[in-house]
């Protein structure tokens, strides 16, 4: 890269910005005047914190917390027939007891027929009460208070 004339028309050019023509003919007169030049300069700074902690003291990036998975509810009503893994979750449920005073009955079933055969198991409470159930599985309830899934 050479700098030729192109260096010094530039440095020409930038001693000789802002002065007027009388200026310029005063200044040649006086021989023992050298021109001023004035340079400016642009600094950008970036925002920073005033507390810079060491590298020791940096509290590491968590991973971003998974998505709570959807599926069926944990809370199945009193009154109702629910498909297992569809309509509810398997596990165990309790409920505490009947929601009026004609007791509360619950039933296991194989599917949905309505068969004596498809009925794995059942009971009547008469207080709360809690039921197991597996995948797959049609859970029944009638004249009960809400089931809640335990634990």
């Amino acid at each position: 890269m050479t700098r030729g004339p192109v260096g010094a028309v530039v440095l020409f050019l930038g001693v000789g910005i802002g002065i007027s023509d009388d200026e310029a003919r005063a200044e040649t007169s006086n021989a023992g005047r050298t021109p001023k030049v004035t340079l400016t300069r642009t600094v950008t700074r970036r925002w920073r914190c005033p507390v810079r902690r060491s590298p020791s003291r940096r509290r590491p990036l968590s991973p971003p917390k998974p998505p709570k998975p959807k599926g069926p509810p944990t809370t199945v009503g009193g009154d109702g027939e629910y498909l297992v893994e569809e309509e509810m979750r398997a596990g165990t449920y309790r409920t505490a007891g009947p929601g009026d005073s004609f007791g509360c009955y619950w039933e296991r079933a194989r599917n949905s027929s309505g068969e004596f055969d498809a009925v794995i198991a059942n009971g009547n409470l008469g207080g709360s009460g809690r039921v197991t159930v597996n995948n797959g599985e049609i859970f029944k309830s009638t004249g009960c208070q809400d089931w809640k899934k335990a634990g």
